[in-house]
């Protein structure tokens, strides 16, 4: 037996698979949420300093001989620090003189907080005073100021240092 299809019957299984191939596309759903994150943010601080170099001291000349070291003191935004320093390794060194050694001789100075040379940069106690500042993450600079007191005749020439503990509390 043979059929022949009529056009009417070609034009419906055509549309059928028109219908098939363009149907419209399925719809994406799609679903939102959240993601929370934290983190917190801790003070710290970091300190580095230049060396307060004297240079020549004359000591019979009668005049003080002055000079400027500094600190660089970086602390994390709104942190507030104090600097403060420590009496030197000079034997017999205290806030009112410390002691910078040669050899088995000593040289008095001191170190102030300001140009005035009228407070002693210490720890707080006494008559010292710390210096202090509220960190911005950036590097402060703090000039550091020190005097090689008159009046040391006696101290014979040579090389003289110390070394004085600096400590940044926040």
């Amino acid at each position: 037996m043979t059929k022949t299809l009529t056009s009417g019957a070609l034009a419906s299984g055509t549309a059928l698979i028109a219908a098939i191939f363009c149907a419209a596309p399925a719809s994406a759903a799609t679903v939102g949420g959240t993601l929370a994150t934290n983190a917190t943010v801790t003070a710290n601080c970091t300190v580095s300093t230049s060396a307060l170099d004297f240079g020549n001291v004359d000591t019979i000349s009668g005049s003080n001989v002055d000079g400027t070291g500094g600190l660089s003191v970086t602390c994390t935004n709104g942190t507030d620090w104090t600097a403060s320093a420590g009496v030197g390794a000079g034997t017999g060194a205290s806030f009112a003189s410390r002691k910078m050694t040669g050899g088995a001789n000593l040289l008095d100075y001191n170190l102030y907080t300001t140009s005035g040379y009228a407070t002693v940069w210490g720890d707080g106690t006494g008559s010292t005073a710390t210096i202090g500042g509220t960190g911005s993450g950036s590097a402060q600079a703090v000039t550091v100021y020190g005097r090689v007191g008159s009046g040391q005749t006696s101290v014979p020439a040579g090389a003289y240092a110390d070394t004085v503990a600096v400590t940044i509390t926040y």
